[in-house]
């Protein structure tokens, strides 16, 4: 009887083991550990990108700087590409992702997202010698874009049947293949074209048009509520208060549009 019972309490110790750990909640482990691990890429200036020191800098760094000492926690930065951003996620390797990231039906259906703290415009660019006016005209054409960013998705669901994409890992390595002549065409944020300019004045690189524009937001693995609501209580008063107006007048030199302030 005694065996039995050992037995009985064994397996109801095992089952409430089992119960704490699906219920494990990802705001309470952030908390105890003191650190936030938050995945954001410095290959997208003016979001991430590194100083004359070599520091990481940039709006989303700045956002996440400002988020970890709101919440009194360390701040840990895990360097990402546009491709792992999610999988960071997914994976256990970020806490959070603040990295140029736009709500999309179908990332929503893999990890949750926040309210928007940003914007983003994405866009075909090319040297002015080329002529380009819709996604029509990129039919039979070559064009450069970043692997699992909206640009990949969105020409890959609406671009010509005769366009060949061309994916690239990264901003930085799309933008040396475009520096270099390996492409032409290429999409990316709209932020970037100025810059790419500045490299290589000698392409006369331009915007030709936009694709879409996107609320970025802050990614959060599944299901975790709690979470995502102590990131919207952060974001709701900080554009209340208008720090994040402020930073986005600081990376952009204009205020936040009415996308993000009318949440």
């Amino acid at each position: 009887m005694k065996t039995t019972l050992t037995a009985l309490a064994v397996a109801l110790a095992a089952m409430i083991g089992v119960s704490h750990v699906a219920n494990a909640d990802a705001l309470d482990d952030i908390k105890k550990s003191g650190k936030i691990r938050i995945a954001i890429d410095l290959g997208v200036p003016p979001y991430g990108m590194t100083d004359a020191q070599m520091k990481p800098t940039g709006l989303d760094v700045e956002a996440a700087e400002m988020l970890a000492k709101d919440w009194g926690l360390q701040f840990e930065h895990v360097p990402t590409t546009g491709a792992s951003r999610i999988p960071s996620l997914q994976t256990g390797k970020a806490d959070l992702v603040i990295s140029s990231l736009s709500y999309t039906a179908e990332r929503a259906k893999v990890i949750d997202f926040s309210l928007g703290y940003a914007v983003l415009r994405t866009v075909i660019a090319a040297p002015k010698s080329v002529a380009l006016k819709s996604l029509a005209d990129l039919d039979g054409k070559t064009v450069g874009t970043v692997r699992g960013t909206t640009h990949d998705t969105q020409l890959t669901r609406e671009g010509p049947k005769g366009m060949k994409l061309v994916r690239y890992e990264d901003d930085a390595t799309e933008t040396q293949a475009f520096l270099s002549g390996q492409v032409d065409i290429f999409s990316t944020a709209e932020m970037m074209v100025p810059q790419i300019d500045k490299k290589n004045p000698a392409r006369q690189v331009e915007l030709k048009f936009v694709l879409d524009n996107f609320k970025l937001a802050v990614g959060v693995k599944k299901d975790e509520k709690r979470l995502v609501d102590e990131v919207n209580a952060w974001i709701a008063a900080n554009l209340k208060n208008g720090r994040l107006n402020e930073l986005n007048k600081k990376y952009f030199g204009d205020d936040l549009p009415e996308l993000i302030l009318k949440q």
